[in-house]
């Protein structure tokens, strides 16, 4: 099951989620800052989800987003070097499988959007942790 909310055009993707019982709903406090981020990040994470499918690695790569160090990938863009509000970690599906995080690989697969439109983010805070497919700005 997919949330879209329609005031932002995000997609949720709650049900990916293993032991995590989260409002399937995305606020106005993380739609803010992630819309905010996204805007200035959104090349350099298209950019590397290119590369992260050319090269091979994975079909579907993923972006951990949180505001404090985290474990999940490689740390891409640090809050303080392009100040934002949330650190961005690149990573695929294998690693959130590996992880347990993700539950069901082709309930995933079946729910990913177009990596060339949409930037799938791993959302992780206190309150909300959550798969967010947000589309990239047009050119």
């Amino acid at each position: 099951m997919l949330t879209i909310n329609n005031d932002s055009h995000c997609i949720l993707a709650p049900v990916f989620l293993k032991h995590m019982n989260n409002d399937p709903e995305l606020n106005g406090k993380y739609l803010g800052t992630i819309s905010q981020d996204f805007v200035k990040v959104a090349d350099f994470l298209k950019e590397a989800s290119y590369q992260i499918r050319s090269r091979k690695f994975s079909e579907y790569p993923i972006f951990a987003i949180c505001k404090e160090e985290q474990s999940i990938g490689q740390l891409m863009i640090g809050r303080a070097r392009m100040q934002t509000s949330w650190n961005y970690y690149a990573s695929y599906l294998d690693e959130f499988k590996q992880r347990g995080v993700v539950e069901s690989e082709e309930d995933f697969i079946n729910a990913y959007k177009d990596p060339d439109e949409f930037c799938c983010l791993f959302v992780v805070d206190e309150q909300f942790t959550n798969f967010v497919f947000i589309p990239y700005p047009e050119d």
